[in-house]
């Protein structure tokens, strides 16, 4: 790996924690993360993109405050809320099939974002469920969907958004 592969990887994973650090407390907080996770890929390709998610995720799980509420440690990824923090990765893996497999055109970015969020809010909420009936009781698919998914959608396709515009316009920029 070259060092402007690393620099370029280092940045992505701060600029995810300042993305998450950007937030409105709910019971899953609106942060700037996603919006992190479409850059960290569409800017710096799957390969590159996806080692700066785990980076952060790793640089988090050792107890930095990097995830929203400034919160770090391998508690805060067990949590409730650690399923969606864990589901980005799957998100970039998603988004680095489609885009390795169709290209980086604006429409298939798009899509990739997607299914790659979708691929997010299945896992999370799963987790979401699964920690909660273990620690707080019975909670139901609709009620956690309506927590912690549909609050969400509008303004995830908005980050998206605003992602593929800034990808369009950086992209020349980076490369």
């Amino acid at each position: 790996m070259k060092t402007k592969d690393m620099a370029l990887i280092g940045l992505f994973a701060a600029l995810l924690a300042i993305c998450s650090w950007i937030s409105i407390p709910t019971t899953i907080p609106f942060t700037l993360q996603t919006m992190g996770v479409f850059l960290a890929v569409g800017l710096l390709g799957g390969k590159r993109g996806t080692i700066s998610i785990l980076l952060y995720l790793l640089i988090g799980a050792i107890g930095v405050p990097v995830f929203s509420g400034f919160k770090g440690g391998i508690g805060a990824l067990a949590g409730p809320t650690g399923g969606y923090l864990i589901g980005f990765v799957g998100t970039a893996l998603i988004m680095w099939l489609f885009t390795a497999r169709f290209g980086s055109s604006t429409k298939v970015l798009f899509l990739s974002m997607i299914l790659g969020l979708m691929v997010c809010y299945c896992f999370g909420t799963l987790w979401f469920m699964w920690i909660y009936n273990r620690t707080q009781g019975a909670i139901s698919l609709m009620g956690t969907l309506s927590a912690c998914v549909f609050p969400f959608i509008i303004p995830d396709l908005i980050k998206m958004a605003v992602a593929i515009l800034l990808i369009n316009r950086l992209r020349p920029i980076i490369k």
